[in-house]
């Protein structure tokens, strides 16, 4: 298998409605992947055309169980699992209550494992597991220890299950991007004019300034790095922590 020859495998995309993993979703399908789009706006992911989509929350592993049952019906067993639902919430620790840290924790790290643990059975002697990280499961983030936390714990996650299962032509693998273009930035800059009283344009640099070469990564930067670990160029590559942050932390 090339790039860009993903031969009908069936692929299923976390958080496949929106920002990076619609990205992802829509360059796995012109890859030639059968594509399963999930998440909790069931509206969002019919829009991803020519996906399956299907509603599931990823805190909830019955939902999880049953919505990957679900996709396994309509287009087979699943074997590229991209976790990629997330949420990104900053504060301080003394400003970060229990309720914050579990529901960070609980989309973050227990969705990826709920979703990875679900699609696993499925692959046998191929199969691409991809968990969408974050440059700050590499370095601490100032002010977001919460998420911090659960984007480090996704990597160790993933490093582990590379361990695990050496040999059987699965892979595990992190995609590490800095700030992206996506809803997430614009919330978050609406979170620090708030904050702060900072302008628009100010709180926005916030953020670009935290990526290296001073500008947001764009969503297919990181879709196009998901393609790659897809492919059998990628298959000595396990249980990496991929940067796509324009320099190196």
């Amino acid at each position: 298998m090339t790039l860009g020859k993903l031969n009908e495998r069936h692929a299923l995309v976390t958080g496949g409605g929106s920002g990076i993993g619609r990205a992802i979703a829509e360059s796995l399908m012109s890859a030639g992947a059968r594509v399963t789009v999930t998440g909790r706006r069931l509206e969002a992911l019919q829009s991803v055309s020519g996906a399956n989509a299907v509603a599931m929350d990823v805190t909830d592993e019955a939902s999880v169980i049953e919505g990957i049952a679900s996709a396994r019906a309509a287009f087979g067993p699943v074997q590229i699992c991209i976790a990629n639902a997330g949420i990104a919430e900053g504060a301080s620790l003394a400003r970060t209550d229990a309720q914050m840290w579990r529901r960070i924790m609980a989309t973050n790290l227990d969705g990826a494992f709920h979703t990875i643990r679900a699609c696993l059975p499925d692959m046998d002697d191929w199969g691409r597991v991809i968990a969408v990280s974050s440059i700050a499961g590499l370095k601490g983030l100032k002010g977001a220890s919460a998420y911090t936390a659960s984007k480090h714990g996704m990597i160790g996650l993933i490093r582990a299950l590379a361990a695990d299962h050496l040999g059987r032509g699965v892979t595990f693998n992190a995609l590490c991007p800095g700030y992206v273009d996506t809803a997430i930035v614009t919330d978050n800059t609406s979170r620090i004019m708030a904050r702060t009283g900072m302008s628009e344009a100010d709180a926005r640099d916030v953020m670009i300034g935290q990526n290296a070469h001073r500008r947001l990564i764009e969503v297919d930067e990181v879709a196009d790095a998901a393609i790659w670990l897809c492919s059998d160029g990628a298959r000595s590559v396990n249980g990496q922590a991929i940067q796509i942050a324009g320099g190196q932390y």
